[in-house]
């Protein structure tokens, strides 16, 4: 038999009975089970014939705006934070100032902590750097988390 014909099929074994073997009439190929005759199910519905649904503008969820400055005010104050207390590591462990990376760092470091310079004059230097640019640190931490804190409450 070649491929693109029909299989025949095969008559039914009735086992000495007048119709079909037992079970159920999906197995069978019959109509489905239930009280008489039913049409064919109505086909579904994709909303195709009707008119679209009326777009909503999408407005900001109260408090949205909120969230998101106090994350910003949050997090321009870790990043000071950090800066800081990278140039005092790298001052603690001595890294070459000649390198690009360690000159911006203490630039940067510079410019965050200008304001609180000198506050504490030390003999030792690294209790000096550590102190003068620890500070402005944990104060930009403090400010900024509690500014962050006070403008997601609103």
């Amino acid at each position: 038999m070649s491929d693109t014909q029909p299989m025949p099929r095969q008559p039914y074994h009735n086992h000495g009975q007048g119709g079909p073997p037992p079970g159920p009439a999906y197995r069978q190929g019959g109509p489905p089970p239930g009280p008489g005759p039913q049409g064919p199910p109505p086909p579904p519905d994709y909303g195709y014939g009707q008119p679209p649904a009326p777009r909503r503008e999408r407005r900001p969820r109260d408090g949205e705006g909120a969230q998101r400055a106090a994350l910003v005010i949050h997090t321009i104050a870790d990043i000071a934070a950090v800066i800081l207390g990278l140039w005092i590591m790298l001052y603690m462990l001595e890294a070459n100032q000649a390198n690009p990376f360690v000159d911006f760092v203490k630039g940067s470091a510079d410019w965050l902590a200008a304001w609180a310079q000198d506050i504490f004059t030390m003999e030792s230097e690294g209790l000096r750097v550590f102190f003068n640019y620890g500070l402005p640190a944990l104060i930009y931490l403090l400010i900024g988390h509690g500014i962050s804190a006070r403008v997601r409450r609103l």
